[in-house]
């Protein structure tokens, strides 16, 4: 995906999350750690444009809720969960860049729901790669990817990376 094909997903993606809430009232971002953040940010942003309301957006770091902490070293490095609003009773948009096997966004949720008691939990992807090991579905997908399991899907963020664009590789070794 090049620069404009990412902007213009994410600006469907801004109006169907509009259009399945009813507007933006009790509606929050909450990104995963990394490229879930910049994502978020950036929805939020044209939501807050098209509705003329703001709309809080968070950042959630799921380390410590990883099923695969063992295989991350022996000191993980911990960044910090900003949610930096109430998430109790809201619609809460989970953003993340990749959705895979599953293990990440039901990993956001636990450190979601350590945060508060969220009304509903939608997850938004930019892209979904398919391969799930848990039973876990984007309400709002911007692209659908079929891989093999020796391919990977690189996403460059702007925000992250300097760069922006979304690559299918082959993994390596």
């Amino acid at each position: 995906m090049s620069p404009s094909e990412i902007e213009r997903t994410l600006i469907r993606l801004a109006h169907e999350i509009i259009e399945r809430n009813n507007g933006v009232k009790d509606l929050g971002f909450v990104g995963v750690r990394r490229r879930g953040v910049p994502l978020a940010q950036r929805l939020a942003k044209m939501i807050g444009r098209i509705e003329k309301t703001p709309v809080p957006v968070g950042t959630l770091d799921i380390t410590l809720y990883r099923d695969d902490l063992s295989t991350l070293g022996p000191k993980p490095v911990v960044q910090k969960t900003e949610i930096g609003f109430p998430i109790s009773d809201k619609a809460i948009i989970l953003v993340d860049d990749v959705l895979y096997t599953g293990r990440t966004a039901r990993a956001a949720m636990d450190a979601l729901f350590h945060e508060g008691r969220p009304r509903t939990v939608e997850l938004c992807v930019l892209i979904d790669r398919g391969h799930r090991e848990l039973p876990i579905e984007a309400s709002y997908i911007g692209r659908k990817v079929q891989t093999t399991d020796l391919e990977i899907i690189e996403v460059r963020l702007q925000e992250v990376d300097d760069e922006e664009r979304v690559m299918l590789m082959e993994r390596k070794g």
